[in-house]
């Protein structure tokens, strides 16, 4: 079984729960090397699209980059630090030692960055490219880009200027990292899963209440 994280999900014993890597908080300060993590999540459908605006974006990006890439089900890139999965441990690595965090509109993954400081700059999986089987990505990542709990990012514009934003200065897309979250991010999913599932039974057309009566054939008698 694997969680939308681009994690391998194993059960854990409680004190091994309890000694997860803590966050840090993030540094303002200049860094020599920016770290960004760009995580896709463990989805069958391939993210092909945001996998090709970071290409882009690295080719023209000016300053030294260290890339971690977990692509799943997408090609692989041909960019450093291209990885299809991460396990657990290292994904929880990857958010702590990275800079920016770019992701797929996952709650998991969303709560996970916050977790661990991050502002996540968040490219939602869209279904009518066929990156995902329904729209609650979408419906999701808009509802917390409203809120300002995400950078959202739905174009390779928007995609590219908030990569060079964060370039230009990591701490706009840094929050407070809660170390006593660990616990309390298992009620939040729980939480934004109701979320979810009330966004997208709003979005789906319901079936209309009527329907229409089949007609006698001729030479047959009608009765009700």
């Amino acid at each position: 079984m694997t969680g939308e994280t681009g994690t391998a999900w194993r059960p854990q014993s409680r004190p091994a729960a309890e000694a997860a890597r803590l966050p840090r908080q993030r540094d303002s300060s200049a860094v020599a090397q920016l770290r960004l993590l760009v995580a896709v999540g463990t989805d069958k459908h391939p993210f092909d699209r945001l996998v090709d605006w970071l290409a882009q974006w690295h080719a023209r990006a000016a300053g030294p980059i260290g890339l971690t890439v977990q692509h799943g089900h997408t090609t692989a890139p041909q960019l450093p630090g291209a990885v299809p999965f991460l396990g657990h441990d290292a994904l929880q690595q990857a958010m702590i030692d990275a800079d920016l965090v770019v992701c797929h509109g996952g709650p998991a993954t969303i709560l996970e960055a916050r977790r661990h400081g991050h502002l996540p700059i968040v490219v939602p999986r869209d279904p009518a490219r066929g990156e995902h089987v329904d729209n609650h990505q979408l419906l999701f990542a808009r509802r917390l880009g409203a809120a300002g709990l995400v950078a959202l990012c739905e174009t390779r514009e928007a995609l590219h200027d908030a990569l060079a934003a964060g370039v230009a200065d990591p701490s706009r897309y840094a929050v407070a990292a809660d170390p006593e979250a660990h616990e309390a991010q298992r009620a939040a999913v729980a939480r934004v899963g109701q979320i979810i599932d009330d966004l997208v039974a709003r979005s789906t057309p319901r079936p209309p209440r009527w329907r229409a009566w089949p007609r006698p054939r001729p030479g047959t008698k009608e009765t009700r």
